[in-house]
């Protein structure tokens, strides 16, 4: 029967750090899970193992977020993996999770860095969203990962930060143009997570974590739990008419 068919989710970036966590967040809801990932498929495999392990199907392919040239091939992966693994045509949510950090003084960030995070963290995830819509089931839910730094400004992070701002721009459009097939697309804003991302800044050094801390209301730096179950409870069918929405998951950093 339709109820018993496991909703599957389309997780980019997610063989480590929130990616990750978020796919095993959906697994244990019974949600399977596509698998993303940029050049570690050991990684990716273990996640596709580790839900597995749960009693979930899950499947990893690689994807770089930043070469648009490459999408049409993946979702031609896409639509084989769905008809191979699960027998349809098509998949229930899109958690555009992919990015990378960097940090450079607005007067020292090169164009080079900007283009790198504009292709991955804007242009990456408009036009990959664009060419997965008709693969997204009528009903679906899309998430974009933006940043506590789009709405408090840190030195070093103004690139990084822009391109956050114009992803909850852009949530919002979405969620206007695609109302019509009940389609909702929502942002999620986590604050200073300890994972590798940015070289595992906040994880390893000390006075990073500390000031942090210091400055988030819950007393405690973010850690990868704190996001992954945030998403898939946003997921979840109880929240199905929140949409448009900006959500940060910080701890209350900075208020």
């Amino acid at each position: 029967m339709a109820q018993d068919i496991a909703k599957i989710a389309l997780i980019t970036g997610s063989s480590r750090g929130l990616g990750r966590n978020t796919a095993l967040a959906l697994a244990q809801k019974g949600v399977d899970v596509i698998v993303t990932y940029r050049s570690n498929q050991a990684e990716a495999e273990n996640v596709v193992s580790a839900i597995a392990g749960m009693g979930g199907k899950a499947v990893a392919l690689q994807l770089d977020t930043s070469n648009t040239k490459t999408f049409d091939d993946f979702a031609t992966q896409i639509k084989r993996s769905l008809k191979d693994i699960w027998q349809t045509e098509q998949f229930d949510f899109l958690v555009n999770n992919a990015g990378i950090g960097v940090y450079a003084p607005f007067a020292e960030t090169t164009e080079e860095e900007f283009d790198r995070l504009m292709n991955i963290h804007v242009k990456g995830v408009f036009f990959l969203t664009q060419k997965l819509l008709p693969l997204i089931k009528d009903g679906g839910r899309i998430v974009n990962i933006s940043s506590g730094l789009a709405r408090f400004a840190l030195p070093g992070y103004a690139a990084y930060g822009a391109m956050k701002g114009a992803i909850e721009v852009l949530t919002r459009y979405l969620a206007k143009e695609l109302g019509q097939r009940q389609i909702a697309v929502n942002v999620v804003a986590p604050g200073a997570i300890e994972t590798d991302f940015a070289e595992g800044a906040v994880r390893d050094n000390p006075e990073i974590n500390n000031f942090i801390a210091s400055q988030t209301a819950l007393g405690r730096v973010g850690l990868p739990d704190d996001i992954g179950g945030a998403i898939a409870s946003l997921l979840s069918e109880d929240n199905r008419w929140v949409n448009a929405q900006r959500i940060e998951v910080s701890g209350g950093m900075f208020i």
